[in-house]
């Protein structure tokens, strides 16, 4: 592995066959945006992309939870133009393009995570960094141009920026960028939900998320056992489901959550949940085999040793270096994944367990299963109230509180420090106002977002007499959180 510096930009190389390939990297992702700017990295990215010519060879750009990278593979010289051109984009952008590139935005529809991931995130985090990964946000027309000023700023110049190759670079490449300290990132909110407990959310199949090290090779022993114990368990003996997916998302040096999902056969998503438990408590529980142990090692080894990956391991070394993590080369993986032993990988297990969510479609109504101590695996919720708090009280209009029991039980509170509602199954959900993230504006209504990954209706097709408690909402809520209903979004 070798390093440069051109222009103010670290560059990491290493020689490998093959067309010249290189992903200009950038340290700032999906997680350092807020609920109120949400979107307004992938804007940005879209905006530089579109001050290009037609190009022949391969080329593309995307916005993760923590990166932004523009890539290309050809010609080094196809490279070079490549590169200087994104690079001059990115100190001049044509903001004159964001309605366009925001419609363009709205029709690729595209995450930063998979949903199942996404939705546990916003579980674990609220509606804040990592968190933000299953919203859509405001809407791309409703980005603030100065949050794109500010992203590019913050973010898109030299002292945030690393290259990766997978060759020399050539003689002739310039990384025209405005010049910028080295940035320090923010640490990642502290997480809101850290002991475990079952969700249910509107997402394909179910799902596990648990913290750990990222960098911990006991860990990921552990959730590649894991892994193929539900592959062998709910696809071959129970035939529910086809795939097991897994994902691993960085929150900071030494911090990080492990995912595991499922997909499921319709009409089974309980069952599979409950299979997806079962087996996670087993391996806290109980130590995997010797045998399981060496599977597992032998295709780590197969995969770090295929020459093949060299371009993955160049730009995880990239990454680590813009994310300030600590970096494991192939042969210091698999020397330390030698030396786990089946007692180390269930006992790290079991701690990860105190900290799993595990989430259910909706479909699944309800859950009974156990911790590891043998205690009862809690529902989680947005609130933790059981009641509503004094305040101004708003219901559903009398023809619907006729025609519907349900309705009879729905209750809005507004009062001077926030704003909370009963639903038709009684669950409470609020906040105070100090946990708004944002208002979205409607004609004679608002819809308030909350830090807590939960939102207050106050819309007139649910609630009677709102005038007052749009009055309160609007008096208390800075103006800077409030917007009107995206352009984008589909009506009728």
């Amino acid at each position: 592995m070798h390093h440069d510096l051109i222009d103010g930009v670290p560059v990491i190389w290493t020689e490998t066959p093959g067309p010249l390939e290189a992903t200009l990297m950038f340290g700032c992702g999906l997680q350092d945006e807020t609920f109120r700017t949400l979107g307004v990295t992938h804007l940005v990215e879209h905006l530089a992309m579109s001050t290009l010519p037609r190009l022949h060879f391969e080329h593309n750009a995307s916005v993760s939870l923590t990166l932004t990278d523009f890539t290309c593979t050809g010609r080094p010289e196809q490279v070079v133009d490549f590169l200087a051109r994104v690079c001059t984009a990115l100190t001049d952008l044509p903001l004159e393009r964001i309605e366009k590139e925001a419609g363009v935005l709205a029709a690729e529809g595209s995450g930063a995570a998979d949903p199942v991931t996404a939705e546990l995130l916003s579980i674990r985090y609220g509606t804040q960094g990592l968190g933000l990964a299953s919203f859509n946000g405001p809407g791309a027309d409703r980005i603030p141009q100065d949050a794109v000023r500010d992203t590019v700023a913050r973010h898109f110049h030299a002292g945030n920026a690393v290259l990766a190759l997978t060759g020399p670079p050539p003689q002739d490449l310039r990384l025209p960028l405005a010049p910028g300290p080295r940035t320090t990132r923010t640490p990642h909110p502290a997480a809101r939900t850290t002991r475990s407990s079952w969700h249910r959310a509107d997402v394909p199949g179910p799902g596990l998320l648990f913290s750990c090290d990222l960098n911990d090779q006991t860990m990921l022993l552990a959730a590649h056992v894991l892994s193929q114990r539900l592959t062998d368990t709910v696809r071959h003996e129970h035939g529910l489901s086809y795939d097991v997916g897994g994902s691993a998302v960085f929150v900071g040096p030494g911090r990080g959550e492990r995912s595991i999902q499922l997909d499921v056969r319709e009409g089974q998503e309980k069952r599979v949940a409950e299979l997806l438990w079962q087996e996670a408590l087993r391996l806290a529980t109980e130590e995997p085999t010797e045998a399981e142990l060496a599977e597992e090692r032998e295709g780590a080894r197969e995969f770090l040793t295929d020459p093949r990956t060299a371009d993955l391991e160049v730009a995880e070394r990239a990454a680590d270096l813009l994310l300030g993590e600590t970096h494991l080369d192939a042969q210091t993986k698999l020397a330390l994944q030698a030396e786990v032993t089946p007692a180390q990988v269930r006992e790290a297990f079991a701690a990860a367990m105190e900290t799993a969510l595990l989430l259910v479609p909706c479909e699944v109504e309800q859950l009974l299963l156990a911790r590891p101590d043998g205690s009862a695996l809690p529902a989680g919720g947005c609130s933790e109230r059981s009641s509503l708090p004094a305040g101004s009280q708003y219901r559903p209009p009398l023809l619907a509180r006729a025609r519907s029991g349900a309705a009879r039980k729905v209750r809005l509170v507004v009062n001077a420090d926030g704003a909370w509602w009963q639903d038709e199954e009684g669950r409470i959900h609020g906040f105070p106002y100090t946990e708004v993230v944002g208002v979205e504006v409607h004609e004679a209504g608002r819809i308030l977002q909350g830090l807590g990954n939960c939102f207050v209706p106050v819309a007139p097709e649910l609630f009677s007499g709102l005038g007052p408690a749009i009055a309160t909402i609007d008096a208390a809520v800075p103006e800077a959180l409030r917007y009107p209903v995206s352009a984008l979004r589909a009506t009728g």
